[in-house]
Order: structure tokens, then C-alpha cells, then sequence
């Protein structure tokens, strides 16, 4: 088996992570394990951070990481609330008091239906000096819908309608969300670039 650690501790994320991956005969154990210290998310856009997070845990750990910076852009909101999203409402990173935000927020922006896309960037470090690390990227196009529905999910994702199914993504089965979701999307795009570089026959620097 080959452990990565994954640079959260959002128990959401580890599961649609691990399920991904898994296939891959990869174990992908939380930061929170290694007790990794929180780090600053001092980044103007989703893949500094995300590579911020990646480097930190690879460098406490000595173990290849992957991190996501992820959040919902809200096309009324001129891109509000992006790389704040898990911060909006306040530091404490509550859910509903994001989401209650955004609605508020809403309010001023005149009647729907309001577009929205939620955005992922994830980044595979080999270890915390890489050089060239893998940044695989994914977009799922929806709305924000008045009225909280689902008890799936987490963040903002009881508001993330997908008009193509009808359904909020806290609607989702978890299976169904990984294959329609920027998460998931981008994690296939990663395990196929694992598979190539560094999983294959031919690949020159395995994973640990």
C-alpha cells in the first residue's frame, strides 16, 4: 500500500478523497494523524494555497501530500466568496453561518436564478522541495438555490443546486457527487497522472 498524506482535516474531503483513490491501492491518511500544524493560507488564488498546504504537510510528515484548495464562486457575488468560502462568515469556518451569510449576501443581488460554480485545484507534491508539482483542476457548474435541501454533503452544498439533476449536491449519493463534482473531477484527472508518472511499469520515481 502507499500512504499520501492529504493536507486536511475536514473529514468530508478525506472520505471523497479516499474513495477516489482507493482503486489505486493508495491509503490517503488526514494531516490530523501526524498532528500537522494549521498553516497560513496566505495565497491570492485557489492554487497558491493549495500548494501552500501541500508543501506544509509534506515537510512535517516526510510523506507525499495532497492538498485542494476548493470554494464556490457566485457569478452576482463577482466571484464571492472563492478562496474565503470555508472563512466567510468568520474564522471559525462554520457551515451554516456561511451559508446564512451567503444568502444574506443574495438578497441585494435582485431575483435568481443566481449561477454559481464550485472550483477545485489539487496538488500532488513527491515531497516538500518539488519542483514540479502536479496541479489538476475541476469546475462544477450550478446554481444557489433559496432554500437549503439535503442533509449530504458539507459546506455550501444543501445551496448547490445542479440544474442537470434537479438535485443540491447535499442531495447526492456520495457516489453520484464524486463523479459529477470539481473534487471529483479533479481527482481522476490526478490518479491518471499517478497512474502514468508514477504507478506504471515505466514510471521512473515510484511512490513511496
Amino acid at each position: 500500500m502507499k500512504r499520501i498524506v492529504f493536507a486536511s482535516n475536514n473529514q468530508g474531503k478525506v472520505r471523497e478523497v479516499a474513495s477516489i483513490l482507493a482503486p489505486l491501492d493508495i491509503v490517503v491518511i488526514p494531516q490530523s494523524e501526524y498532528f500537522v500544524p494549521a498553516v497560513e493560507e496566505t495565497g491570492l488564488s485557489f492554487v497558491e494555497n493549495a500548494i501552500i498546504k501541500a508543501r506544509h504537510a509534506a515537510r512535517h510528515t516526510a510523506l507525499p501530500s495532497i492538498a485542494d484548495d476548493s470554494g464556490l464562486e457566485v457569478d452576482a457575488l463577482d466571484g464571492e466568496p472563492g478562496i474565503y468560502s470555508a472563512r466567510y462568515a468568520g474564522p471559525d469556518g462554520d457551515d451554516d453561518a456561511n451559508n446564512e451569510k451567503l444568502l444574506n449576501e443574495l438578497l441585494d443581488a435582485g431575483p435568481g436564478p443566481h449561477t454559481a460554480r464550485y472550483q477545485c485545484l489539487m496538488v500532488f507534491m513527491r515531497h516538500a522541495l518539488d519542483p514540479t508539482p502536479v496541479i489538476c483542476q475541476g469546475a462544477w457548474e450550478g446554481e444557489i438555490t433559496d432554500n437549503p435541501r439535503g442533509k449530504n454533503g458539507f459546506g455550501y452544498d444543501p445551496l448547490f443546486l445542479a440544474p442537470a439533476l434537479g438535485l443540491t449536491a447535499a442531495e447526492l449519493e456520495p457516489d453520484e457527487k464524486n463523479r459529477v463534482s470539481h473534487r471529483g473531477k479533479a481527482l481522476r484527472q490526478l490518479a491518471d497522472v499517478l497512474c502514468e508518472r508514477y504507478l506504471s511499469d515505466r514510471a521512473n520515481v515510484p511512490l513511496r
